[in-house]
């Protein structure tokens, strides 16, 4: 058997008698407010010959590898998981600078995840989308990982771990009334989303800060976000929340790459004056991923009366975006069964590994190619 752990951050609310070692977590917000961050890490047994097999799984035109179907068994198994949350003592009712003694399960976790990424493991947060209950989102998020530690184009030098943010989606299939209460609580995880930027954002500078004066080195590996389809509405409110909170008026670079995965986003969202056009400032690098045949999409558009979508046919006006922003058509390499979580798939998931070891947009081994008129535009190949 195979013992798989996991970082993560919620603002969900705790199921169970205690909080720190929870049964599960719900599809409400925490009861301490919507802002309210849980940190911890929650352990999952799972078989490795169950594993191999959606790791090894020929898809055709989308690579190898089926992490769809990974995501939905290591769900299963996250229901039996071990969940262990960061202990906090600290007084909301007083500002945090004030207090003595304070113990945070943000900078607990932040030392832990520190201590791996100096065995040269490169972080990736990843937020999920609509409809996804707190054991989809551990099984998805441990299924990425696994992906992306399994493409064979991969450094081997290098790792990668997923930190999960799970928000309170209502993990239900009612179309009108589930989407409209899970795009609600998207906005307000925004907020529990900048928040968690911001603490990021300081322990990071602190850290800076004693590497100047002697004191430890930086490890330097990177950090990443990936965020699925509402996770990227999601998004948009948290650098509202961070810009807030930011002195100056530019966001704080705190990614090296951004993967926006079926963004269900309005097309116009990273344009100038939009929700997302500060972007490029707290990454180096955006990737938009998107399907034209993405029914979800245009469930969306049409069914809740959304603007197009930029998980659909990608950017209304791709010629004015910032030139760190690329999106990537993964149409032809995207089935029926497939629509919509494709991140998940070989081809996608290896695309995205490439980018977190560093190729650059036009590097050959790439299973994509460029648009004739468009530099930031491509389009994935299947698999030959």
């Amino acid at each position: 058997m195979a013992k798989l752990t996991l970082y993560y951050a919620t603002n969900r609310n705790h199921e169970g008698k205690d909080r720190w070692h929870p049964d599960s977590y719900g599809t409400k917000f925490s009861d301490d407010g919507m802002e309210n961050l849980r940190f911890g890490f929650v352990t999952v047994d799972a078989d490795d010959k169950r594993i191999d097999k959606h790791l090894n799984a020929g898809m055709q035109d989308c690579g190898n590898g089926d992490g769809i179907s990974l995501g939905e068994y290591l769900a299963g198994c996250a229901k039996t998981a071990r969940i262990e949350a960061y202990k906090e003592l600290i007084n909301p009712g007083i500002a945090e600078v004030s207090q003595k003694n304070v113990k945070l399960g943000s900078k607990a976790m932040f030392t832990d995840i520190m201590s791996d990424m100096e065995k040269s493991s490169d972080v990736l947060i990843y937020i999920h989308g609509f409809n996804v209950s707190w054991f989809s989102a551990v099984g998805y998020a441990l299924a990425l990982q696994a992906m992306l530690q399994n493409s064979r184009t991969r450094d081997p030098e290098q790792s990668v771990l997923v930190i999960l943010f799970t928000w309170p989606s209502d993990g239900m299939a009612l179309p009108w009334a589930s989407y409209k209460s899970d795009r609600s609580e998207a906005r307000g995880s925004g907020a529990a989303v900048g928040r968690a930027f911001l603490k990021a954002r300081d322990f990071l500078a602190a850290l800076r800060d004693r590497a100047k004066k002697g004191g430890r080195e930086l490890c330097g590996q990177d950090i990443h976000l990936l965020c699925h389809s509402m996770g990227n509405y999601l998004l948009q409110n948290a650098l509202e929340r961070t810009f807030d909170f930011t002195p100056g008026n530019t966001l704080p670079r705190l990614f090296e790459h951004v993967f926006l995965c079926a963004p269900d986003v309005d097309d116009t969202a990273l344009e100038a004056g939009q929700p997302l056009a500060q972007i490029d400032q707290i990454s180096r690098n955006v990737t938009i991923y998107h399907n034209r045949g993405d029914k979800a999409m245009v469930i969306s558009d049409y069914t809740k009366g959304n603007p197009e979508r930029l998980g659909g046919s990608g950017a209304a006006h791709p010629a004015l975006l910032h030139n760190k922003v690329h999106q990537a058509d993964c149409t032809q390499v995207v089935h029926d069964f497939i629509q919509h979580s494709y991140y998940l798939i070989g081809n996608v998931s290896a695309d995205i590994r490439a980018s977190i070891d560093g190729w650059e947009q036009d590097d050959p081994r790439r299973n994509r190619e460029r648009n004739a008129t468009l530099n930031n535009v491509w389009v994935m190949k299947k698999q030959q």
